[in-house]
């Protein structure tokens, strides 16, 4: 198996075999990744998900090799040439065409032709050798096929099932249609009204292969919607021509017969069946890129910057219904709450402002947290007119919080407060640490996708789960301030043990090195090795545990520092003594050049977050898109890239786009290696459509 999958892959099979070996034996990708990097020779976590990806592929496709076996073996016509055929088959789509004359057929023109008994009259037809061919037809006449004329078409039927299922048919139309199939969308007329969200695919017409993912996405939802109908085109007669030139062999009145049937089986079977099946392939080819830029987009919002252990002042904005203002301390604890509505008059101006004064007070709130919805640069403006400059005060993406505030991880923390209070909390903890709140969202619901609910859902999920445990053991978690939704995603832990770790932590206090970990019900040696090296414990006694060295490396540390005279926290502060350590001297089996690299990583900054911190972030003193010209140049923040090109928040309700041909003098084929989410730019606008709510921006001349 593994010698496949290195083939697929491009791999070394020795590296993919070990992988195969450490994932059979219980690790994770991250540990994998992290701690077994001699073994893997230094794979990241793409690489080893694609192997663990197309491992399961592959046993899926073994599992339908065997079954196709058993259907057609009790059918009775398993030969021995068939059976090597379908054992030797290394491709999914070949495999089933092996397999679609043996498959259960419901009832069809060419089965209803079999049951009158013209079977035989399609074989002679099909051999095209006979020259008296309707005295043949002849006798194939019954009460039920009452004229010649019935018996021919009776027997095209079963010619053109024939032809559906003959594999050179099959293979050459799909030649044709990847290098020349067209997609098309034509509006519905009675759609027309209601599908101006749609209209650049009206009357549409692209080249299937050089037709971008998110285009074939947006179309095929608009089909879906009942906005468009959508078809791909080849040239048919081209088609046909390739066909007939496969099956027609004389020149006589067989050979009629069997030209009628191939252009039957083209509009009527195969035709169908081939675009139907590149239809599929090119919205699977979609998926993947969406999906792909997706996890990375939520990758890179689920690694944004803390502002770390501060009390922080929330504020939920709103105009009519006042803005929801919540304080919470340096760990995340709710304290109190007051509503506000500093938009609706003087008199209400001036409470505010007093609310705000006494709260930050009575708190000793450090930073504001404000929602970047709906007033929320008109609360901004409010509140830094008067707060002490002190106090910084940073606009939070709101995208998910109401998703949050209303599900049952909400009710369980904060059962007796209402929605609207969940959600200012949330706000208030993003900006303390993003990650540890954002992963108690479904990942589609933060902001940071598009057509996520049109492509496969299930490999949506796996992604964005494999996303989420990604970024939180890249971080590493603190054991003793996390939420057991936080540690489930931890390598090797999972909900029950989170549980487990928390009702520990309550009854004993906190964790005072990660050995303790062994005494937690249920984590045995296996749980603690995959995770003890993603868990952190600041301020323990052994300054180790507060870094992403394993604790299976403690003994290999305390030689380090022992070769160079030192203990391990003297080692820690000595730069000069960890350069001169002589790595050649600690490499063994288990122990290689990169994990020593690693480890010296480690040392030289112990308990570091990757993250760094939040910066505020200042937009232009502009309150809509009224107030925009071409030519301006703005600040922005990206909340958004796609293939086609990356969203930025300018500040107001419109959001800006740089298209992929704006972002650099330069030809740019992929925007992730230029632009990240979250990245500040600042853009010129270039084109705005008021009517449709677009803004066109620049990075080339900005």
């Amino acid at each position: 198996m593994y010698r496949i999958l290195s083939n697929i892959l491009n791999l070394p099979a020795h590296q993919v075999k070990n992988v195969l070996r450490l994932l059979d034996e219980g690790a994770t990708i991250p540990f994998i990744a992290r701690y077994r990097k001699e073994a893997t020779g230094n794979l990241d976590e793409v690489a080893i998900e694609a192997i663990q990806k197309a491992y399961k592929q592959q046993q899926d496709f073994i599992k339908r090799k065997a079954y196709v076996l058993s259907v057609i073996k009790e059918q009775g016509k398993l030969t021995n040439e068939l059976k090597l055929a379908i054992e030797k088959c290394d491709d999914p789509i070949a495999l089933e065409d092996i397999y679609l004359p043996y498959k259960s057929k419901r009832k069809t023109k060419a089965e209803a032709a079999r049951l009158l008994g013209l079977e035989p009259l399609a074989d002679l037809i099909f051999l095209q050798k006979e020259a008296n061919l309707k005295d043949k037809a002849t006798a194939f006449l019954s009460k039920d096929v009452k004229t010649v004329k019935d018996a021919f078409e009776g027997a095209r039927h079963l010619i053109a099932e024939k032809i559906n299922e003959d594999l050179k048919a099959r293979n050459t139309l799909r030649k044709i249609y990847k290098e020349s199939a067209v997609i098309q969308s034509i509006v519905k007329k009675k759609a027309k009204d209601q599908a101006d969200t749609y209209k650049d695919y009206f009357d549409y017409s692209s080249k299937l292969t050089e037709t971008p993912g998110h285009r074939i996405l947006a179309i095929y939802r608009a089909e879906n919607e009942g906005f468009l109908k959508v078809q791909l085109n080849i040239d048919d007669e081209l088609a046909i021509k390739f066909l007939k030139g496969h099956f027609l062999k004389a020149y006589n009145d067989c050979s009629f017969q069997m030209g009628l049937a191939v252009t039957d089986a083209y509009e009527r079977l195969l035709g169908p069946s081939i675009s139907n099946e590149f239809k599929k392939l090119a919205k699977e080819k979609a998926d993947k890129e969406a999906i792909e830029v997706f996890a990375e987009n939520a990758r890179q919002l689920l690694l944004e910057a803390p502002i770390g252990q501060k009390r922080i002042m929330g504020v939920d904005p709103g105009f009519r219904t006042g803005c929801k203002v919540v304080c919470v301390d340096k760990q995340g604890n709710y304290k109190a709450y007051k509503t506000i509505f500093p938009h609706l008059g003087q008199a209400q101006l001036e409470e505010a402002r007093k609310i705000i004064q006494e709260l930050i007070t009575k708190y000793e709130i450090e930073t504001i947290a404000i929602g970047n919805g709906t007033a929320g640069r008109e609360t901004e403006s409010f509140i830094k007119g008067f707060v002490d400059c002190s106090i910084e005060v940073f606009l939070i993406s709101e995208a998910g919080a109401s998703i949050y505030s209303a599900s049952a991880v909400a009710r369980e923390e904060f059962p007796d407060l209402d929605l609207t209070i969940r959600g200012a909390i949330s706000i208030a903890r993003r900006l303390q640490d993003p990650l540890a709140e954002l992963v108690k969202i479904d990942p589609k619901s933060i902001g940071v996708g598009q057509y996520q609910h049109d492509v496969n859902q299930e490999e949506l999920k796996t992604s964005l789960e494999n996303t989420v445990v990604s970024a939180v053991n890249n971080v590493g978690v603190n054991l003793n301030t996390s939420s057991h939704h936080l540690l489930k995603f931890v390598s090797g832990i999972g909900p029950k043990l989170a549980e487990n770790i928390i009702d520990y932590r309550t009854s004993n206090g906190a964790f005072k090195s990660r050995s303790e970990l062994k005494k937690v019900k249920g984590l045995g040696e296996k749980a603690f090795e995959q995770c003890a090296g993603f868990l952190r414990i600041p301020n323990a006694k052994n300054v180790l545990d507060n870094t992403a060295v394993h604790p299976e490396r403690y003994a290999l540390v305390e030689q380090m520092a022992k070769r160079q005279k030192l203990n391990i926290t003297e080692l820690i502060a000595n730069e000069p003594a960890r350069n001169q350590i002589p790595l050649s001297e600690f490499i063994n089996e288990q122990t290689g050049t990169h994990t020593l690299k690693d480890i010296l990583n480690e040392l030289a900054r112990p308990g570091l977050d990757p993250r760094g911190k939040a910066q505020v972030f200042n937009f232009a003193p502009i309150q809509s898109m009224n107030e925009l010209k071409e030519g301006m140049t703005v600040p922005g923040i990206v909340n958004n890239i796609t293939k086609f090109g990356a969203f930025v928040d300018i500040g107001i309700k419109e959001n800006g786009l740089i298209h992929i041909s704006q972002v650099a003098d330069k030809f740019v084929d992929d925007l992730s290696k230029v632009l990240k989410v979250n990245q500040k730019v600042h853009a010129k606008i270039i084109g705005l459509d008021f009517e449709r709510k677009r803004i066109q921006l620049s990075l080339k001349e900005s």
